[in-house]
C-alpha cells in the first residue's frame, strides 16, 4: 500500500484541461451505466457547524475505486483553517484490497468539484461573456473562477462575501492569478443582476438568489448545496427557469437545489432535470440560445472521486512519488 502527502498531490494534479476531460469522462461513463454509485453517507456534527460525507463508485473497467472522505467544518476559518479537508482511499477492483491511501485534505475534491463547475458553464452559459460572478470567497470561489476561465472567457468578475476583508483578499489573488479585473459587490443581488454567469459557493441555509433578479441570457451553477439543511437557491428559481441541469438526479432530489423545490411544490421528480453526462454525450441539449436562463445544481458524485484519485494515483506513481506502507 502506497501513502501520498497532499503536497505531492498538488503537484501531479491541478484545476486544468485535463483534470476537465477526466470529469466529463466520468460522467459520459456515469450516463451511460457503466458506474456503480451507492447514496452518499454523511454524518453531521451541528455543534461545530460540521459534516462528513463519503463517497464512491466503480467504473467498470477500472483496475481500482476511491472510497473518499470528506468533511466540512464551516467555523473553520475563523480558527484560521481552511472549512474542508478528508482524504481518499484507493482500493483494488479485482482483490479489494487497499492500493494506497490519498492524504489530500479535500485538495482532489476541490479539483474535481472545481471543473464539473466548468463542465457545467461549458454547456449551460452563453458562448460570449463579459461578467463572472461568484458569490463566497473560500476555496471553492477560488478554484471555481479557475475551473470557468477554461471553457469562457470573460473581461471581469463580481464577488460577494459576507466579510470584507476576505472580499478584499480574494480579489487581489484572483486578479493576481487570472488578470481580470475583480471588484466587490454589495450584494447577492447585485451579482446576480450584473453577471452572466454566477457560481454560488457557500454552506448556506437560507435562500441567497431570488428569481426577481433573473434575466435573460443568465446561467448559475450552485455547488454549496449537498445537504438536506442546505439551501443557497430560492425553490421558485428552479420554476423560472429555462434549462434545469445537475451532476446527478437521484442526488439532487435528495440534498442538492432540486429537493428544496420538490419541498415546495414546484418541481417533481419527473421533471425535465438534464444530468451532465448526458449533455457531454450529446444526447440532451443545453443552452440553445443566448437568452435562455440555465441552472445547474451540483453536489458532488463519487464517480468524479474515482476518476481524479486514480488518475492522481498513477501520476504519483509514475513520479516515484509517496512512501510504500509497510516498508
Amino acid at each position: 500500500m502506497f501513502i501520498f502527502s497532499e503536497k505531492d498531490i498538488r503537484q501531479v494534479t491541478d484545476v486544468n484541461e485535463k483534470a476537465l476531460e477526466l470529469i466529463e469522462d466520468g460522467f459520459k461513463k456515469l450516463a451511460r451505466e457503466e458506474v456503480t454509485m451507492p447514496p452518499i453517507l454523511r454524518v453531521d456534527i451541528p455543534e461545530n457547524n460540521g459534516e462528513v460525507d463519503v463517497k464512491t463508485a466503480y467504473v467498470k473497467g477500472m483496475d481500482k475505486f476511491a472510497l473518499k472522505i470528506s468533511s466540512g467544518f464551516f467555523n473553520n476559518p475563523d480558527k484560521g483553517l481552511p472549512s474542508l479537508s478528508g482524504m481518499m482511499l484507493l482500493f483494488s477492483t479485482e482483490t479489494g484490497f487497499t492500493e494506497a491511501v490519498l492524504q489530500d485534505n479535500g485538495y482532489l475534491t476541490d479539483v474535481r468539484t472545481a471543473v464539473a463547475g466548468a463542465l457545467a458553464a461549458k454547456y449551460l452559459a452563453k458562448p460570449k461573456m463579459k461578467t463572472a460572478g461568484i458569490i463566497g470567497t473560500g476555496t471553492q470561489a477560488r478554484y471555481q473562477l479557475r475551473a470557468l476561465h477554461l471553457v469562457r472567457s470573460f473581461e471581469e468578475v463580481l464577488v460577494y462575501g459576507r466579510k470584507e476583508e476576505r472580499v478584499h483578499q480574494y480579489i487581489k489573488d484572483m486578479e493576481d492569478t487570472l488578470g481580470v479585473k475583480v471588484r466587490a459587490a454589495e450584494s447577492p443581488e447585485e451579482v446576480v443582476r450584473h453577471s452572466d454567469t454566477v457560481v454560488t459557493t457557500t454552506p448556506a441555509k437560507e435562500p441567497l438568489i431570488q428569481k426577481e433578479w433573473l434575466h435573460p441570457g443568465l446561467h448559475i451553477t450552485a455547488m454549496g448545496s449537498d445537504a438536506e439543511d442546505k439551501n443557497e437557491i430560492h425553490p421558485s428559481v428552479l420554476e423560472e427557469v429555462d434549462v434545469l441541469a445537475c451532476d446527478s438526479v437521484s442526488q439532487v432530489f435528495r440534498l442538492g437545489e432540486h429537493h428544496h423545490a420538490a419541498e415546495a411544490g414546484v418541481l417533481k421528480e419527473s421533471s425535465n432535470t438534464l444530468e451532465l453526462g448526458h449533455l457531454a454525450l450529446g444526447n440532451e441539449k443545453g443552452r440553445e440560445n443566448d437568452e435562455q436562463v440555465t441552472f445547474c445544481d451540483l453536489t458532488g458524485t463519487g464517480v468524479q472521486d474515482t476518476a481524479i484519485a486514480v488518475y492522481a494515483y498513477d501520476k504519483l506513481r509514475e513520479a516515484e512519488k509517496g512512501i510504500r506502507f509497510p516498508e
